[in-house]
This record gives C-alpha cells, structure tokens and sequence, in this order.
C-alpha cells in the first residue's frame, strides 16, 4: 500500500540550484494555489471534513495549513533578506492545525490568501540578485538555511498537499 502521507514522495533537496532551476520552481509557486483550488472545487462541507488518510488532518485543515505555513515562510524569506542571518522562530503545525479556523473555518479566506501571498512571493523571488539566494537564516530545527536551498522545499509543499487532497478524491470516487 502507497504511503498516504507522500503521495509524490518526500521532500528531496535537488542542489545546485541554478537559474533554469530556479524558474522551474517559482513556476511551481505560482501554480500552487490555483492547482489548490481546483483540487478542492465542488468538495461539500462533508467531504471537506474528512480526513486525507487515517489519523491525519482533513482536507479543510490541509488548506489552512498550506496557507499558514507560506505565510510564516514568507516572512521568514523577508527576514532573511532585510537581517543578518536571523534565527527564525518555528511553530507548532500540528496545533495551529487543531485550532478553531483551521477546524471550521471556511477555506475560501486560506485559498484567496494563498493566491495573494503567492503573488507577492513569486514577485519578492523575482527581484532577487544572484548573492541575494545565499542570504542565511537559522532554523533552531533545521539548522543555517539559504533562500536558495528552501526555494524547491517550497513548491514540493505545494505539490505535496495538493496531491493528498486528490489522491483522497480519487480513493473516494468524488472526481
């Protein structure tokens, strides 16, 4: 039986990283919320609430978990470029998945972020320089990171929660 929690694998760093490299996955970034959005197209409040795998979020907290962490992403791609090898501070997904919005909250306000967010991000990544990418921050988790070892991370977690809600729609017949 397929891993439910990786239906397109797990995260696999794809270094060096180079300009072609680089579009390819801003191209990623940019699709990512429209590619959201058509996954949960016509899902009922039902359908929304059920759990992509055993024991694992539903779809409606899968949607506001892809909009809460890009968005802690992208202030984190903004410290690293305006301080000098911050120490960013991680938080707890899992619990920010288990409150309230995150449980019941419409997914139409997380969707519309992600496409605003995304927007902006994409813009941020376009202006870059070419030393601009090796700007440093720390993870306390994870270690020194540079914006351009965190970029392909970004569009896999697109790709990777997108695939989860289909791969649910087509075990469940709901295509």
């Amino acid at each position: 039986m397929p891993d439910l929690r990786y239906p397109i694998g797990q995260f696999q760093a794809d270094l060096p990283m180079n300009c072609e490299a680089r579009r390819e996955f801003l191209s990623q970034i940019v699709e990512a919320p429209k590619r959201l959005r058509a996954a949960v197209e016509g899902l009922s409040a039902d359908q929304l609430d059920a759990p992509y795998r055993p024991e694992g979020w539903t779809v409606r907290q899968v949607v506001h978990h892809m909009a809460d962490a890009h968005l802690n992403w992208y202030v984190r791609t903004k410290l690293a470029l305006t301080e000098d090898k911050p120490t960013i501070k991680p938080y707890s997904e899992a619990r920010w998945a288990d409150l309230h919005d995150a449980i019941r909250g419409s997914i139409e306000p997380s969707l519309l972020l992600l496409e605003c967010l995304h927007e902006r991000w994409v813009l941020l990544f376009g202006s870059l320089s070419p030393v601009d990418w090796f700007r440093e921050f720390i993870h306390p988790e994870r270690g020194v990171l540079t914006l351009d070892a965190t970029l392909p991370m970004h569009a896999w977690h697109g790709r990777h929660h997108t695939a989860q809600i289909i791969e649910l729609r087509k075990r469940m017949g709901w295509t």
